[in-house]
Formats: C-alpha cells, structure tokens, sequence
C-alpha cells in the first residue's frame, strides 16, 4: 500500500473543512430563512385581525348613528382612524394606527354607555362581542409577531449565524408595539 503525501492529506483536511462549513452554512440560512418566513406569517396574521376588526367597525358605527345624533365627532374620529390604518403600510406605521384606532372605539365605547336602548339593541351587543373577540386576536396575534421577531432577531445577532445573516442580507424585523398614546385614558366631553 502506498503512502499520502503530506500535501495530499492537507488537501482532504482543507477539502472535510470546507464541505463541513458549507454545511453549516447551508444549514444556518436555511434556519433564518425559516425564521424570516414565520415573522412574515406572523405579521400576516395580525394584517388578518386588523381587517377583520376594520371591517366590523362600520357597522359598528352605523348601529350607534341610529342611536346617537349629537356624537358625530366620535363617529368620524373612529371613521378617520379606520382610514389610518387602512392606510398603513409598515409595521411601524400599522402599531400607530392601531393604537390610535383602539383610543377612538374606546371612546366610542364610553359614549355607548350613556345610552341604554343602544346597549340593548342586539346588533350592537352582537357587533360589541364580535369586536371584543376580535380585539384578543388581534392582541394574540401581536404577541404572537412579536415572540416570532424576537427568535429571528436573536439568531441573526448570534455568532456564528451573524456572519451569515450580515452576507446574505437579513436584517433586523420591528417589532409591533404600542405607542405611548396607547397607555392613556381616552377623555370624553358631554358637555
């Protein structure tokens, strides 16, 4: 049996080095692209919510016109909103005008109370629980995006998988968060 030379066995360590990292690699993209894909789907469960809650809204607002004709100014505040964020392009741009959406409906809200055969109509309790379910979605759905872009944001920031991440192009996804108006008491003057 004849003996490698020396240059032969570096050629295979380099060659087993190169054909391991290679796999690495491969198997490293394919994991952010895995995770890319999820906060994608992700985001697009809450885009899902969003119309579903922006489509109730007009009836929503239709069914307390009939009762309320002095409270236009909630009404179109609740209108305008809507309009925001069905205008709303980029994460950032959609948490903004979600938040905004959710100060108008809780004033709206507010004004509902001071009308009792409103709050018995059965379309509007019907709407009403429809769009309380729907806020939990859409409050699942966040928290769902958010866990989602956490993962992915946190494997493309890892070493090793950072070197591939920055090569290929991945870049940090944005969370969907609330804006400080959010936190705030909506105020209601029936004066």
């Amino acid at each position: 049996m004849k003996k490698m030379s020396t240059g032969a066995i570096v050629g295979i360590v380099i060659a087993g080095i190169l054909i391991l990292g290679g796999i690495w690699g491969v198997g490293c993209y394919n994991n952010l692209v895995v995770l890319k894909e999820n906060v994608d789907s992700q985001y697009s469960n809450i885009d899902v919510q969003l119309q579903r809650r922006s489509d109730l809204i007009p009836n929503l607002v239709n069914t307390v016109k009939g009762y309320t004709s002095h409270e236009s100014q909630v009404l179109s505040e609740v209108s305008q909103s809507r309009a925001k964020l069905s205008g709303a392009s980029t994460v950032s741009e959609k948490a903004s005008a979600d938040a905004e959406l959710s100060s108008s409906l809780s004033r709206l809200l507010m004004v509902v109370e001071n009308y009792p055969d409103l709050k018995a109509d059965t379309q509007f309790q019907s709407l009403s629980d429809n769009l309380e379910g729907t806020e939990n979605r859409v409050a699942i759905a966040r928290k769902d995006y958010n866990a989602a872009v956490q993962s992915y944001n946190q494997q493309i920031k890892k070493f090793p998988s950072v070197l591939i991440a920055s090569l290929i192009g991945f870049s940090s996804a944005e969370r969907f968060e609330a804006s400080e108006k959010a936190s705030e008491t909506p105020q209601v003057d029936f004066s």
